[in-house]
């Protein structure tokens, strides 16, 4: 990493966050790729319009980070499956040929090494809007700027570069046509992608490159990095699952994972065809059990529905663990109202979250308020636990699954009285609750539908919850909150801000 200034512009894009431009961006490896190869590094990248890519818009160089782009080239492989792939993940698969390709990978880091943890988060980007999306940095880049991380946004996948048939376009944000090839030719024109067959190599070539095993320029030069963590939220959690149960047991690339919203059928080997479920690719396939390195699964109530979670669900291991959040929704008020474009930390995304009196159908106009929950602290909750589980081997704790009743089309939710799911992991705002926070797909229009929606409490309700008032609330929230804690649901930072947050809630 080098030192340079971040200046970005954001507006709030479709339902997975921000479109960032800017015109400055920025041990042994254990990593190795079959056959040996390595790719050439060049950067860091300049000229152009810059960056684009849904993230986060603040000012990096404020906290003491670095924010580069650098490009990474050479000849990946694909891969095709050897006999049948079964539901238990235990894959075998086949190189394929050889195709030259040359991809991007955003950097943000400290500009000092002595406050690198020698941890960096590699995100496969998320294209289902179109363009390059890092949800988990959106969500959860608090607790990897605080810990000292870097993350890294891998353009994995041909949509990111080359773009796709039918772009996703917004009411808010005009999504550029073509990739990044077509948007930018000054600063991308170089780049090519040979298909999505070849995505899991880029990948892993990706984390060769971060620990200092390619060609050419080393992005983390003077940095010490000693574990390299792959993330990946929603179709490039798919993309991951796939990525961990048939690659990752012959390539090591990756020290540990985070499958952030993942759906009950793993991603193709080679290129998705639209509407068409791959045949090869098993229903509720899981993670395979032979696994050296740890799988931290984190699903919301809505995933475990909507994206068919439930039927993928499987034991808790040494090497694996699930998280089923209740109440949280695919995507919530914390990334739809554009607190986190400059959230750093200081509590007022929490104050915003917390009272019921600031839900709304938000930037995209939803009928119903969206999810409030704020499944962001939980997040970070699980990030930590993963990184500590890499380097300690102490696991992350368990907890219940979110109830469900019947099976198959008519499996549900079980809710009690107030239409709080059952089970799960509960935070606070769920186990002392100002309203119902649901995370089922009823809302509209289009994107809505990933946002859930909560039903703030009348009156009545709160007064029978609370017969104090905010009293009897505060005291409530705030045991709550240390258990939280104590339990590993919540993250100290968080917790306080919530508190906090709380403490303003008024009655009247």
């Amino acid at each position: 990493m080098r030192n340079r200034s971040f200046a970005a512009a954001a507006a709030l894009a479709l339902s997975l966050g921000w479109l960032v431009s800017s015109s400055a961006v920025g041990a042994v490896p254990r990593a190795r790729t079959a056959a040996g190869r390595a790719p050439t590094v060049s950067g860091p990248v300049s000229g152009g319009e810059g960056i684009q890519a849904i993230g986060i818009g603040y000012d990096f160089e404020s906290v003491g980070y670095v924010f580069e782009e650098y490009f990474f080239e050479g000849e990946a492989v694909g891969y095709e499956k050897v006999g049948t792939l079964a539901r238990d993940g235990e894959w075998k698969v086949a190189e394929t040929d050889a195709a030259p390709f040359k991809s991007r990978m955003i950097v943000i880091g400290p500009e000092n090494p002595r406050d690198f943890s020698g941890t960096v988060f590699v995100e496969w980007l998320n294209v289902t809007g179109g363009v390059d999306a890092g949800a988990t940095m959106i969500n959860a880049h608090n607790q990897i700027l605080r810990s000292g991380g870097a993350w890294v946004g891998v353009t994995a996948q041909a949509v990111g570069i080359t773009g796709a048939e039918e772009t996703v376009q917004s009411d808010v944000v005009d999504i550029p046509e073509g990739g990044l090839v077509s948007s930018d030719p000054e600063r991308y024109g170089t780049l090519k992608h040979p298909g999505d067959l070849y995505a899991n190599d880029i990948f892993s070539q990706a984390a060769a490159a971060i620990r200092g095993g390619g060609k050419g320029v080393d992005p983390f030069d003077g940095f010490k990095v000693k574990r390299v963590l792959a993330v990946g939220e929603s179709q490039s959690a798919g993309r991951l699952t796939t990525y961990i149960n048939a690659v990752q047991p012959s390539v090591g690339a990756y020290d540990g994972f985070l499958l952030y919203s993942r759906g009950a059928t793993p991603s193709p080997l080679g290129t998705r065809i639209p509407d068409v479920v791959d045949p090869d690719i098993p229903v509720g396939a899981q993670i395979r059990r032979d696994l050296d390195v740890p799988v931290f699964t984190f699903e919301t109530e809505y995933d475990v529905i909507e994206l068919a979670y439930a039927d993928a669900r499987q034991p808790n291991t040494g090497k694996f663990r699930a998280w089923e959040v209740t109440g949280g929704s695919h995507q919530d008020a914390y990334s739809a109202s554009g607190v986190a474009l400059g959230d750093l930390g200081d509590g007022a995304a929490e104050a915003l979250i917390l009272d019921p009196a600031n839900a709304g159908g938000g930037a995209l106009s939803c009928v119903e308020p969206i999810n409030s929950l704020g499944h962001y602290a939980s997040l970070q909750a699980a990030l930590s636990h993963l990184e500590t589980w890499v380097r300690t081997g102490t696991p992350p704790p368990k907890f219940p699954r979110v109830e469900t009743t019947g099976s198959g089309e008519a499996i549900a939710v079980a809710r009690d009285e107030l239409g709080i799911a059952k089970g799960g992991v509960r935070p606070p705002n769920v186990e002392v609750p100002l309203a119902a926070n649901i995370g089922d797909a009823t809302n509209t229009p289009g994107f809505c539908r990933v946002f859930g929606h909560t039903r703030p409490f009348d009156a009545a309700t709160l007064a029978e919850l609370y017969p104090n008032g905010s009293a009897d609330y505060v005291k409530a929230f705030n045991k709550a909150t240390k258990q939280a804690v104590k339990a590993g649901i919540w993250l100290e930072p968080e917790a306080e801000n919530f508190k906090e947050a709380a403490s303003q809630i008024s009655f009247s």
